[in-house]
């Protein structure tokens, strides 16, 4: 049966796991991005692309920088969950591949980063743990997503 619901499988190995997710090229990520690229502050860029994960994890990480772990946690929660929404309209379901090297997925990976560094600064261990065990479970390290600032 092939629909919507039961895609056609040929072509794919079923004992591979799920395949790597990658966001679009419309993702809001991506204009959120350009827009900090052209010189628009980072608020500016929250209002104008309250979806993009890539704006809540950039400012969580200037909150963590600032020695705000809990604005960084609020951002961060935020972009963590934009990202999730988005991931899962992507096909993703909850495990798999999120490769750090596609531009549209790392925003939520650094998002993912910054709740983890902020719920440590917290003292919110099962969370950071959580989040660090999240990007390694995505194929990626939390070294990988940092080197990505």
């Amino acid at each position: 049966m092939t629909d919507a619901a039961h895609p056609p499988v040929h072509g794919r190995n079923l004992l591979d796991g799920p395949a790597p997710v990658r966001l679009g090229d419309d993702h809001p990520d991506l204009a959120a991005r350009r827009a900090l690229e052209d010189g628009v502050p980072v608020d500016d860029a929250a209002r104008r692309f309250p979806a993009s994960s890539y704006v809540w994890a950039v400012l969580a990480e200037g909150a963590l920088d600032a020695g705000d772990p809990v604005a960084a946690y609020a951002y961060a929660r935020t972009g963590y969950h934009r990202g999730l929404d988005a991931l899962r309209r992507a096909g993703w379901r909850g495990q798999g591949p999120i490769p750090a090297d596609h531009r549209a997925n790392q925003g939520i990976l650094r998002a993912v980063l910054a709740l983890a560094d902020a719920a440590e600064a917290i003292g919110e261990e099962p969370e950071a743990q959580r989040c660090t065990q999240l990007l390694l479970d995505s194929g990626t390290s939390a070294d990988e997503v940092r080197a990505l600032r």
